[in-house]
């Protein structure tokens, strides 16, 4: 870590005065006891200086357990704080038939103090689920909201963004907004950048302009045609494609 983060650092600072725009980084803190936890967010925050303000923290609220993200968030209390929900399936998935609904998990990490969990796919990503899922994004960026048993009232609680992922990429996005209703919503779509055939910086516009497409109402393959990294994503996730938009590759003038 100590070898690893300036690196980090001098990477996010030379993105930033590539493009002129702010960046974040995500730094995984998750440890065995809490006091490392701190010492590793700590480090963190010296290593990026003027800059500290532009990290996150994720920590891994299932595996650390509620004291973890409480500790996160009352040491950190001016960071954005990841909730990863890594390893929650053995408890949520409706396959494992015990423990609780990722909707109530949703709720009990803004209880705790997380500014953002991942909610899942909604049936649009690799992740099980479906699309009634975005209840627990309702349920955790609203200030009232009718659940699927109970009506939940925060208060005035400050709301924790829903996080998606796990296989999302620009061509699965306009479906799953249009689902959603809005794109409040952090979207750490990796394989969906780091796989567009060009680059993960066109991988990222991609992703961009597939939100911006799903809000001007588009079609998504007319929109291909004006929008070059979206177009590229048609050829980076090509079953995807053919699943979602067939007969595209006739109306982009691409060779089968």
């Amino acid at each position: 870590m100590r070898q690893t983060i300036p690196l980090v650092y001098d990477a996010m600072k030379r993105a930033m005065d590539e493009t002129g725009e702010a960046k974040l980084f995500s730094a995984n803190i998750t440890a065995d006891d809490h006091h490392e936890m701190v010492a590793r967010g700590e480090f963190i925050l010296r290593s990026f200086g003027p800059d500290a303000d532009k990290v996150a923290f994720l920590v891994d609220g299932y595996v650390g357990g509620p004291g973890m993200i409480t500790t996160a968030r009352r040491h950190f209390a001016n960071q954005f704080l990841h909730y990863h929900r890594a390893g929650h399936g053995a408890i949520t998935s409706p396959s494992a038939k015990r423990g609780y609904t990722a909707y109530v998990l949703a709720k009990m990490s803004r209880l705790q103090g997380a500014s953002g969990i991942h909610v899942g796919t909604m049936g649009y990503g690799k992740m099980e689920g479906d699309k009634d899922d975005r209840a627990a994004a309702y349920v955790i960026e609203r200030d009232s909201y009718q659940g699927p048993v109970y009506p939940q009232e925060w208060y005035g609680m400050k709301p924790t963004v829903p996080i998606i992922s796990g296989g999302m990429n620009a061509l699965r996005l306009p479906g799953f907004f249009d689902n959603l209703g809005h794109g409040n919503v952090i979207n750490t779509a990796g394989g969906g950048a780091y796989g567009h055939i060009d680059s993960p910086a066109a991988g990222a516009r991609s992703l961009r302009q597939a939100y911006d497409c799903w809000k001007a109402g588009a079609d998504p393959v007319d929109w291909a045609r004006d929008h070059f990294e979206f177009a590229r994503a048609f050829e980076s996730f090509p079953q995807d494609a053919d699943l979602l938009y067939p007969g595209w590759r006739q109306k982009l003038r691409l060779a089968a």
